[in-house]
């Protein structure tokens, strides 16, 4: 790849904005060690000096590949950048970072504004209070960036839409990986992967959550606090979702009786089962079965139909 590559001015219409993100710059830089930065060629929109730096109107995500620095705004001073991470800058807040000299650093960015930006930052998936995430070093994030700049440079018929596809999957991806890193070091994200598998073995038993944390030696406060950092539920909740998953599928693929599923998914009683579908589902588990077996007997039909 070549060391400088800035896509600038990308336009998008009306239509374009209904997507819920467009993208408006796309790019990549090599800056070598002791090299002046920004360099000259830098985009004339983004230049800024690193003196003074610069307010933007704009969200940017800029993944630093390779090298180190730093970056500061106005609520945050000298945040350390290396290798893996992706800084999240919004768009109205003045901010400045740069390379160290001694590393310089190779950096990917894309610049994005649009609804499906701003619902994610009201509801807390993002907040301007963190700007660096660490990712890691990823094959995954740098090919999507290629595939940004690929998708700008030949701007075909529709690129604005496969631009919002990549800057939301680079979205997600920067919050999946970070959650990620912050457990990978750590024996707690271990166990709770124990503990996942023996909800899912276990799910058709009157298993509590409670004898899952002893079985992977952890106490009941500490494995619903990780557990719940982990995966966004609590212990209770996730075990939960086992059941009322299997039950979905028995009730949708076999005859057995609702008495029968319900003894099979774990519930102390077939009342139980009944209330807790209901609630999750807004269905009875007569009325979800009679509606997806009905579905795909009509389908059968059709089908039927057709080859005929």
């Amino acid at each position: 790849m070549e060391t400088d590559i800035n896509i600038k001015y990308l336009i998008a219409n009306r239509q374009d904005k209904l997507w819920g993100i467009t993208v408006t710059t796309v790019g990549y830089q090599q800056i070598a060690s002791h090299a002046v930065y920004p360099p000259m060629n830098h985009p004339t929109q983004y230049l800024f000096s690193t003196h003074k730096g610069r307010t933007l109107d704009e969200y940017i995500l800029l993944y630093i590949a390779n090298g180190s620095g730093t970056f500061s705004s106005n609520k945050q001073k000298n945040i350390r950048l290396t290798t893996g991470s992706i800084l999240l800058l919004f768009p109205g807040e003045w901010h400045n970072y740069e390379p160290d000299p001694s590393t310089g650093w190779d950096e990917y960015w894309i610049g994005f504004q649009g609804d499906n930006m701003e619902t994610l930052v009201q509801n807390g998936f993002f907040c301007e209070q963190k700007k660096v995430f660490n990712v890691g070093l990823s094959l995954e994030v740098v090919q999507l960036f290629r595939m940004a700049i690929s998708v700008a440079t030949e701007q075909k018929v529709g690129f604005q839409q496969i631009l919002g596809g990549i800057t939301n999957l680079l979205l997600g991806m920067t919050h999946s990986l970070d959650k990620l890193q912050s457990f990978s070091q750590s024996q707690p994200m271990k166990l709770i992967n124990k503990a996942k598998l023996i909800m899912f073995e276990n799910s058709h038993t009157n298993v509590t959550v409670e004898e899952i944390a002893g079985r992977i030696c952890m106490s009941y406060s500490s494995f619903r606090r990780n557990f719940k950092q982990y995966t966004g539920l609590s212990p209770h909740q996730y075990l939960q979702e086992i059941r009322i998953q299997k039950s979905k599928e028995l009730l949708a693929t076999t005859n057995l009786s609702c008495q029968e599923i319900a003894y099979k998914t774990g519930y102390e009683s077939p009342v139980h089962f009944n209330v807790t579908f209901k609630k999750k589902t807004g269905l009875t588990p007569v009325k979800y079965r009679e509606y997806y077996q009905r579905n795909e007997f009509h389908t059968l039909n059709c089908s039927e139909i057709i080859e005929k």
